[in-house]
């Protein structure tokens, strides 16, 4: 009994560490399928069922035509998608947070919109607005409604890091002979770094990702998103799970590198 007991003890402590760890399974899931049948070899068009191991995929992961295509376009996109975005919504962000304007409230409230609002009604809304302005639809359509819809989520991250910091470093800085520029470069900057980091990997997985809004505004322009949707009709390709798995593991050892660097800063700064 008393074993029992001690175990029941310590399985009420780690209940909340237990259930993180399944959730996280849980979510993880959908990754290990795709990496599982990466290494598959399917007998027919559609890569649903397990039947032999293989790396012909990974050996050529182009191997499907425009898929590479496609897949270039969208790493284009959510490149230059991220970079408007994170400019744009970094001043925006330093914007509402240090200063005062008239309808500054109103525009707190527009900037979540586009988080809160179903994709289709954004999409459908972009698409009116290049339809009245008679812009041909493709690659900077895309461009533009992506820099739209990744806005939000770089000023709310960029914001959150603003608000945190402490005023009192710029003043030193100030009362150290550091002009304007210089107190931005070396001490503002660098301390908003990771909240700017933080809204451009996720304005680059957004942009990467997205189908809906694309879908509306691509015109004839195919992207990786509407690739892997128009090959689900015919059949799914191995070099799809490739490009998945592949995509999945740049992520996940961009994390740790970024944890890495931040636990090295912490040992120096000690």
């Amino acid at each position: 009994m008393a074993v029992f007991s001690a175990f029941f003890r310590w399985l009420r402590r780690n209940l909340i560490v237990f259930a993180g760890l399944i959730t996280l399974g849980y979510l993880l899931l959908p990754n290990a399928v795709v990496t599982v049948f990466s290494f598959n070899k399917p007998k027919g068009r559609f890569n649903y069922s397990w039947q032999e191991f293989s790396t012909d995929a990974w050996k050529d992961p182009c191997g499907v035509a425009d898929m590479c295509g496609s897949l270039s376009l969208s790493l284009q996109i959510a490149f230059w998608a991220t970079l408007g975005a994170t400019v744009l919504g970094t001043m925006i962000a330093f914007a509402l947070v240090r200063y005062r304007f008239r309808a500054r409230g109103a525009v707190n409230s527009l900037i979540f919109l586009p988080m809160a609002m179903p994709e289709v009604v954004m999409a459908a809304s972009l698409l009116t607005l290049f339809l009245n302005m008679g812009a041909q639809l493709g690659f900077w359509t895309v461009l533009i409604a992506h820099i739209m819809f990744c806005l939000s989520f770089v000023v709310t991250a960029v914001k959150a890091r603003v608000m945190s910091m402490d005023p009192r470093l710029e003043q030193a800085a100030q009362d150290l002979y550091a002009g304007p520029v210089q107190t931005f470069l070396r001490v503002t900057l660098p301390i908003a770094a990771p909240g700017i980091a933080a809204g451009a990997l996720l304005a680059f997985a957004l942009s990467f990702d997205d189908f809906i809004i694309t879908n509306f505004n691509a015109g004839s322009t195919v992207t990786f998103p509407m690739f892997v949707w128009g090959s689900a009709q015919r059949g799914t390709p191995v070099q799809i799970n490739v490009i998945g798995t592949a995509m999945f593991l740049i992520a996940v050892l961009l994390v740790v590198a970024g944890m890495l660097v931040e636990k090295r800063r912490a040992k120096k700064s000690l």
